[in-house]
């Protein structure tokens, strides 16, 4: 508005009343020391006038649109759905909504996934009225050979102009993607213009993490974990959100249909070791968890279920030397005295590890060569689950494990017999 319109000369003070250049409050068109009843677009100039030659930029009341990532494409779409579906409700009519497939294999997929979300952006409703967009699955974010590529970096440059123009009120944009390298400037801009929401942290798989994926969908469903459960599941489930979340699941109808209508139903330890199958330690945990409970009768029965379901003998051996491989490691840190075996795990195991761990350079990976990358609650628990063998027997052990697959290259054909004659020779004197 120009000075000479009419609008009074002078400055809003903090406390609304208008005065001259002098410092004196102005009577024209209000009592004096009153705040002007000058018109709303007059006191946004005038106040944009005391604070310097430029007009102020107002924040927008609502984000342009909504940006949900992490390392974890599964937390991902799952959240994704569950804000499509809130967003859905402000879209009733059904042609009005439109999905966009971004995950793509390399650069020309990008393209092309690009060009289909700017046309989705900028089509007209048909019949008036709000649109939604998803883009889901958008891959080319990560930090991977497409990622990197010159002729992706440029698109996603595309792709952020188009989010910059997108208006609000007249269409609602839904962005998923997984993973997403956040070094990048475009997830960094996604952070200050959107509704940006970073599904489990940096590196959902962490333990932390994961336990929330489970214990979320434990209140979803009713039901809480009792002592030790959320433990095992994880290790059990290793880092598999999907597998988490399906197992309790499971666990939680298992409850509710035992009997636990109306009462607080909670997932005990006992529920996860018998329904809760190893495996991120392989399929064949039950062989394992009998072989070294040191009951032979049990061992037995387990080996003639795995290979009366036509399961191998390999896969066997190889869950046996892992278990051995930690034990053996376990056992020579209690003799030391460096470690002790307690209600809640080993005591001591992070002292431990600061004392050794550098004679594990580069096994940094979870591995049973590396007993200190294992799960600490799960290795006090292989510990303290059963009376530990002592060293000459795991040594021992070991060494029918290497016989026991010297014997299977040999015997091909009675595998189940070479297994459990293996176990006869290490239980019988157990």
């Amino acid at each position: 508005m120009p000075w000479n319109s009419g609008a009074p000369r002078g400055r809003v003070g903090t406390d609304g009343v208008l005065r001259d250049r002098t410092g004196a409050t102005t009577d024209r068109g209000a009592g004096a020391g009153q705040p002007h009843p000058a018109s709303r677009a007059e006191r946004i100039f005038l106040v944009a006038s005391a604070r310097g030659p430029f007009p102020l930029r107002a924040m927008p009341a609502t984000r342009k649109f909504t940006f949900i990532c992490g390392s974890d494409d599964f937390l991902v779409g799952r959240l994704g759905r569950e804000r499509h579906a809130a967003l859905a409700a402000e879209v009733p009519d059904e042609f009005s909504r439109e999905e966009v497939n971004g995950f793509a294999a390399n650069v020309s997929e990008v393209e092309s996934a690009v060009n289909r979300f700017r046309d989705a952006v900028n089509t007209v409703p048909m019949f008036g009225g709000k649109r939604l967009v998803w883009l889901k699955d958008v891959n080319f974010l990560a930090d991977t050979v497409t990622g990197r590529a010159e002729s992706t970096l440029r698109l996603v440059e595309d792709l952020q102009a188009i989010l910059e123009a997108v208006n609000p009120e007249e269409t609602a944009v839904l962005v998923t993607a997984a993973p997403v390298d956040r070094r990048r400037s475009f997830p960094k801009w996604c952070e200050k213009n959107a509704d940006f929401e970073l599904v489990g942290g940096d590196g959902d798989g962490g333990g932390e993490a994961l336990a929330g994926v489970a214990l979320t969908e434990a209140r979803s469903l009713g039901v809480s974990f009792g002592p030790g459960a959320l433990e095992l599941l994880l290790a059990r489930a290793g880092a598999n959100s999907r597998l988490i979340v399906e197992e309790t699941r499971k666990l939680a109808t298992y409850l509710q249909g035992d009997g636990t209508d109306g009462v607080a139903a909670v997932i005990g330890e006992a529920q996860v070791e018998e329904l809760t199958p190893n495996v991120a330690e392989g399929d064949f945990f039950e062989s394992a968890e009998a072989f070294f409970s040191g009951d032979l009768r049990w061992t037995l029965a387990a080996l003639n279920r795995h290979f009366f379901a036509g399961g191998d003998a390999r896969p066997v051996i190889a869950a046996l030397q892992n278990r051995n491989r930690i034990l053996l490691q376990v056992r020579a840190l209690l003799d030391a005295g460096e470690v002790r075996a307690g209600p809640r795990g080993l005591d001591g195991l992070q002292r431990a590890a600061g004392v050794h761990g550098a004679h594990f350079a580069g096994a940094s990976e979870k591995s049973s060569f590396n007993l200190f990358t294992q799960n600490p609650w799960y290795v006090g628990k292989l510990a303290g689950g059963a009376k530990l063998p002592t060293l000459r027997r795991l040594i021992d052990n070991q060494r029918e494990f290497i016989a026991a697959f010297e014997d299977i290259v040999r015997r091909p054909d009675e595998q189940d017999e070479v297994l459990r004659d293996m176990a006869v020779r290490c239980l019988a004197s157990a």
